[in-house]
């Protein structure tokens, strides 16, 4: 069966998503699977993670950018001995579209400002906007899955998904030591794993949503 998937937020955690793929039994040539933005950030250690999320869209996966891509590609001449990494991540990065549409699903780093049409969203909306987003009675045409907000600051427990009406948070906050969330939107079911060094890519966790 074809299976609709999405992650967010991975923040250099590369190790972690390959488990989650593992988990799940992603299949890219049945599956679809969705990457939404924030692979890199300003710490070093994350930017060869560029290199794993390439691959998955080479061979299949569909991936949109994040605020914290699209604040290292600003920063491209920024370190001199890193070029080369730097050329082939800001190419890949500058090739990402701010959503995508698939089926009856929206997706997007970080949420679309209510009122405005899709196509008239700024950069800064669809990668940064918070509470005027999550904070708004649904009135988008299709289901919402975004990440860039970490789920407890919206109310949920800390490293667990957050449902809202017509949306749904998947930044699980794998940057801030809790957990990688990968979410599998056709069956309703998350696969999780802690991002915590004290127990990094350990106490894997399978759970169901409504």
């Amino acid at each position: 069966m074809s299976r609709i998937l999405a992650i967010s937020d991975i923040h250099g955690h590369v190790e972690g998503v390959k488990i989650l793929l593992e988990m799940a039994k992603y299949n890219p040539k049945s599956d679809k699977l969705f990457l939404l933005g924030d692979f890199i950030d300003r710490r070093p250690f994350t930017w060869s993670s560029i290199e794993y999320i390439i691959e998955l869209t080479e061979k299949g996966a569909e991936a949109i950018v994040g605020n914290t891509d699209y604040f290292y590609r600003k920063k491209k001449n920024a370190d001199k001995n890193k070029q080369s990494l730097l050329r082939s991540t800001i190419k890949f990065i500058e090739s990402l579209p701010l959503y995508i549409e698939h089926e009856n699903f929206l997706f997007v780093h970080a949420g679309i400002r209510p009122g405005i049409a899709l196509h008239k969203q700024t950069l800064k909306d669809l990668t940064e906007i918070r509470e005027p987003f999550w904070k708004t009675p649904y009135p988008f045409s299709k289901f919402v899955v975004f990440g860039h907000t970490p789920t407890e600051k919206m109310g949920a427990k800390p490293g667990e998904i957050w449902v809202g009406p017509g949306m749904l948070g998947i930044d699980t906050g794998a940057k801030h030591d809790y957990r990688l969330t990968l979410v599998n939107l056709t069956e309703h079911i998350s696969y999780s794993i802690s991002t915590n060094p004290k127990h990094l890519y350990k106490d894997l966790r399978i759970s169901h949503f409504k």
